[in-house]
């Protein structure tokens, strides 16, 4: 796939999904939130499962990342679930989040590059 195949805004260096299970989703408030946060920049792609509670991302992480994600969701009264599992995932999900945003702005650096002024003269 290529930048072409996404979204404007989501590169697919970025790119990453996400699932997280939800509370307080119910059928009046379930378009609305898909909605917002379907309208947010860096957003790929929203899915809801009903059965599981379950909302599917994909997004850019150099864009948008999960507390923004997390805040549209408490506008409309959606938490997070609060069981360990979820719990854990988020905690990750924020790490690698992180880490691609930092790994976005850097440099690549090649240790086997020579150090700039030591070209041989033959």
């Amino acid at each position: 796939m290529s930048d072409l195949d996404h979204r404007a805004g989501v590169k697919e260096a970025s790119l990453v999904v996400r699932h997280l299970k939800l509370e307080g989703m119910n059928e009046s408030n379930k378009t609305e939130v898909i909605a917002a946060v379907d309208q947010s920049f860096g957003i790929d792609s929203v899915s809801y499962d009903e059965k599981s509670n379950i909302l599917n991302l994909a997004y850019d992480a150099t864009h948008c990342d999960l507390d923004g994600i997390e805040d549209i969701l408490k506008t409309h009264d959606v938490y997070v679930a609060h069981d360990w599992w979820t719990h854990f995932k988020e905690g990750y999900y924020k790490f690698v989040d992180e880490n691609v945003k930092d790994n976005a702005v850097r440099e690549p650096w090649s240790c086997h590059k020579p150090p700039s002024g030591s070209g041989k003269k033959r």
